[in-house]
């Protein structure tokens, strides 16, 4: 067992993949001679030389439809967007090409597209986007958002590997914030798994990514009032693990949505239906969300504090829906 990072866990992940299949190649823009602008493909020219470490324009749709074009014709590549807020140039090749691919003509295109997400490090509304659900809810896409270091390898393990487009998000507060043992043997975290990360039998809280780290404070907080949270990571978005968030509000009967994502269109949304369809006999009280206003991230530390979601919110909540 070795003590990682997440975000040397996303490396190692690759690293590894590219040993094992010379397929696998990675292309974006500063990863090669600089190693990324979070040094996660550090060392990598060096290893894998510049037919597998492509630096590109600064032109998300030239990379993104470069990744599809050499994955039609049998490469795997993993295509970085040095923030997942500009991922939107090459939004037209992802959602009319490579996710409509398998369906016009049954030929896989598999490519990974990574980067960071998210908030929590005052990077403003261009660098702190959770645009996860701007491609969830198109069919042939896949979308992760991985909160472990454990998961942030798995997952990019098995993105790689998968035949259809992956879109991998990376929460960049938890780079270099969190740490754990990785096992030294090869494993995946399957796409469309979640987990329980804390079981629970008052309210069933269901979160991914950096905001589990909120839930999970939270619930140190209320098992003192005899509150108990189960926290459910979903780790991926689509597919989305409804099954074992169904099963966990027939035991405590009760549920919280907590993401990132603003609320208009986040996937409290989706998951609010589903649960209203195949568990509302099992409700003893509302579906609660808790997300950040409908409105852009702000750059101001105070207010952008103010914006994110965090533990106080989710104790007000739980000790709200508990009494209900």
């Amino acid at each position: 067992m070795a003590l990682s990072t997440y975000i040397s866990a996303i490396s190692q992940a690759l690293r590894e993949e590219m040993e094992a299949d010379e397929r696998v190649y990675c292309l974006g823009e500063d990863i090669a001679l600089y190693g990324g602008a979070f040094r996660v493909t550090e060392g990598f020219l060096d290893q894998f030389g510049e037919g597998r470490m492509i630096d590109t324009p600064i032109a998300e749709s030239q990379i993104i439809g470069t990744a599809i074009g050499s994955a039609l014709m049998g490469m795997r590549p993993v295509a970085e967007m040095q923030f997942m807020d500009f991922i939107s140039c090459g939004f037209d090749q992802l959602t009319q090409y490579a996710a409509t691919s398998r369906y016009r003509w049954d030929v896989p295109c598999p490519i990974v597209v990574r980067g960071p997400s998210g908030g929590g490090v005052h990077g403003g509304p261009f660098h702190s986007q959770n645009n996860e659900m701007w491609f969830a809810q198109t069919p042939g896409l896949k979308v992760v958002c991985p909160g472990t270091a454990y998961d942030a390898k798995g997952l990019m393990k098995a993105a790689i590997r998968d035949d259809d487009p992956v879109l991998y998000f990376e929460h960049k507060y938890l780079y270099r914030r969190i740490k754990e043992e990785l096992p030294t043997d090869d494993y995946i975290v399957p796409l469309g798994k979640g987990i329980v990360r804390r079981p629970g039998n008052t309210i069933t809280l269901v979160t991914y990514a950096a905001m589990q780290y909120v839930a999970l404070e939270a619930a140190e907080v209320l098992k003192h009032d005899g509150i108990e949270l189960e926290i459910i990571d979903l780790r991926s978005i689509a597919p989305l693990d409804s099954d074992l968030v169904v099963e966990s509000i027939k035991k405590t009967h009760k549920v919280i949505l907590l993401h990132e994502d603003q609320a208009f269109g986040g996937i409290s949304g989706e998951l609010s239906a589903r649960i209203a369809e195949e568990a509302m006999e099992y409700l003893d009280g509302p579906i609660r969300r808790i997300t950040p206003p409908n409105t852009h991230v702000p750059y101001s530390p105070p207010l952008e504090e103010a914006f994110m979601p965090n533990a106080k919110d989710v104790v007000y909540v739980a000790r709200e829906l508990a009494n209900y």
